[in-house]
């Protein structure tokens, strides 16, 4: 039987390739302890940190993604980790690979590697999947770049999360000016990444891995990715969605109407993140937010390995509906359904 921990992130990743991942304030604590209390209250065998959890501290319900932190959760019993956390190649967790644990999450070197929005959509682009234009700029060339993008254009970290750090400037100068303000305080490494501005409806598709769930009471067996039902995004900023972690994207987010889930372009770009998601080999749930030009085609714009999965398991946490619980009501499945079927998903080194 399996008795889980749930990671969260302790610590900033390492620098990689000059680049440096931001850290959420709490490192996911907060989606870990929603995960965890929906878990226990479902009678699902569970370790805390504490033996009498508070249901309004994040921190009594999970564990450090540290070694030892780690280590105290075996210790508890637990035979199965939640990575509720940034991965990365060096991370403590491959540490414990080889003993007998299953995994909820994704590979962590996979992760390493696809975490970079360049390299991943570089690697898209070549498989023929819709990328909008874009290009990247570090300090080294910060003096002499040429553009092959037309403004508006978008500026994101290359190691993001979620809308964090990312802006549209519409001129050179507010390029000039985001690049000096980025590079001067250093909090995302040396390089950014520059991105064509669509101006067309914001979609974001929850991919699920292939494997075996549990769908109006009745198996299926998915043998590749499976798309849940697209969410639209609406109410941005300066033409970004907001940061969920400033507003909830209960309150500027919904799931497509039938007539639009239906229409040809949403297959068309579901196929495109299925697609996506084999080459990835995904492990667990990915988002990929998704922008459609001025005729209405989708590009993939951001993927990201780790979507919230934050749920409304506490009475001060009733509108915490992350993207793909949006997506999972769709299909008939609440918070827990959609925890258990990532439970079933679980797998071993």
């Amino acid at each position: 039987m399996k008795t889980i921990a749930i990671l969260y992130q302790s610590k900033l990743p390492p620098i990689k390739n000059g680049v440096q991942k931001p850290m959420k304030s709490g490192g996911y604590s907060d989606s870990g302890a929603d995960i965890a209390c929906e878990l226990k209250k479902n009678g699902i065998r569970i370790v805390t940190p504490i033996n009498n959890p508070n249901i309004k501290t994040d921190l009594d319900w999970v564990f450090p993604d540290t070694k030892k932190g780690i280590q105290d959760a075996i210790d508890k019993g637990a035979n199965t980790f939640w990575l509720n956390t940034v991965l990365y190649k060096s991370h403590e967790i491959v540490n414990f690979f080889d003993q007998n644990i299953q995994f909820i999450g994704q590979l962590p070197n996979q992760v390493d590697i696809y975490d970079d929005k360049y390299f991943t959509n570089e690697l898209l682009r070549k498989n023929n999947i819709s990328i909008p234009q874009t290009t990247s700029i570090s300090t080294e060339n910060l003096t002499n770049y040429s553009l092959n993008i037309d403004f508006p254009l978008v500026v994101k970290p290359i190691r993001g999360r979620g809308s964090q750090g990312v802006s549209l400037v519409r001129n050179q100068k507010e390029l000039d000016d985001k690049l000096n303000e980025i590079f001067t305080n250093n909090k995302y490494g040396k390089t950014v990444y520059l991105e064509q501005f669509l101006s067309g409806q914001e979609i974001t598709i929850t991919v699920m891995p292939s494997g075996n769930y549990l769908i109006d009471n009745q198996q299926k067996i998915y043998k590749k990715p499976w798309c849940l039902p697209a969410v639209k995004r609406f109410n941005h900023k300066d033409g970004i969605a907001p940061y969920n972690g400033i507003v909830a994207v209960m309150e500027n987010s919904s799931v497509l109407e039938n007539n639009e889930l239906n229409l040809r372009k949403t297959v068309e770009v579901y196929e495109q993140c299925e697609k996506a998601s084999e080459l990835l080999n995904i492990k667990a749930p990915i988002r990929i937010d998704c922008r459609a030009d001025e005729n209405g085609n989708y590009f993939l714009f951001d993927l990201n390995m780790k979507p919230n999965m934050t749920g409304p398991s506490r009475p001060h946490r009733q509108n915490q509906d992350s993207l793909t619980l949006l997506a999972s009501r769709k299909i008939g499945w609440n918070y827990i359904d959609l925890l258990r079927n990532m439970i079933k998903q679980s797998w071993k080194a």
